[in-house]
């Protein structure tokens, strides 16, 4: 795997990496002040953690005492750097959690999306999110088929909190603008970002997606 520039830093391409984890599985992103130290072999900080978090990551164990257990046995006594470390676990999604469609590239096609939307959230007895969500996803599926083409992919994600995703085949990222009162257009993903709880966006090795969260109940 070929490493990347640094989480944050503008202006400089990265590669999409993708690989398969098991559900229930701990991931820890980490910095370097973690396993670096003075005079000492990164990789064998390296090494030090991965025989630690073997240790420690039970699958029923809080994340918390996980983290702990780690920066008591890895963390340099005198750490050279700022420490950060980010714990995860992950979890399959059943399949009804999940229903997603591909669509032509076709404007009159956003009618049925909006469709498609309350119809499954009818389904899942959340009917009260469907103004927002029918929006949500009318505004992101016309600007995918108006700018990048098509296919264009819907998916509903229903867990802890609603996800709507929409996926085209271009690899430019949305900008957010405040219109102009003159402006006919250019409010759509002002609107999406002010209506639900987190919004944003990710490459795929065939396009982009954009996703938006919002709370249920």
């Amino acid at each position: 795997m070929t490493p990347g520039p640094p989480l944050g830093v503008g202006g400089m391409p990265f590669e999409v990496t993708e690989f398969g984890v098991q559900p229930g599985s701990t991931l820890a992103l980490y910095t370097d002040g973690l396993v670096e130290r003075r005079g000492g072999d990164i990789d064998q900080g390296m090494e030090r953690l991965r025989r630690s978090l073997a240790g420690a990551a039970g699958p029923n164990r809080p994340l918390g005492e996980i983290s702990q257990t780690l920066c008591d046995e890895v963390l340099p006594h005198e750490a050279a750097d700022d420490v950060a470390l980010l714990l995860a676990r992950t979890r399959a999604l059943t399949s009804d959690q999940v229903a997603e469609w591909e669509l032509e590239p076709d404007l009159s096609l956003v009618a049925h999306a909006r469709e498609l939307v309350l119809g499954r959230l009818s389904d899942w007895q959340l009917e009260d999110m469907g103004f927002v969500t029918e929006l949500v996803a009318s505004e992101l599926v016309t600007n995918a088929i108006r700018y990048a083409g098509g296919p264009v992919g819907l998916r509903l994600i229903r867990d802890r909190l609603l996800v709507c995703e929409v996926s085209d085949t271009s690899s430019t990222q949305p900008r957010l603008r405040r219109a102009r009162d003159t402006d006919e257009g250019g409010r759509g993903l002002f609107l999406v970002a002010q209506l639900t709880d987190r919004w944003g966006s990710r490459f795929t090795s065939t396009g982009k997606t954009i996703w938006t969260e919002q709370a249920i109940g």
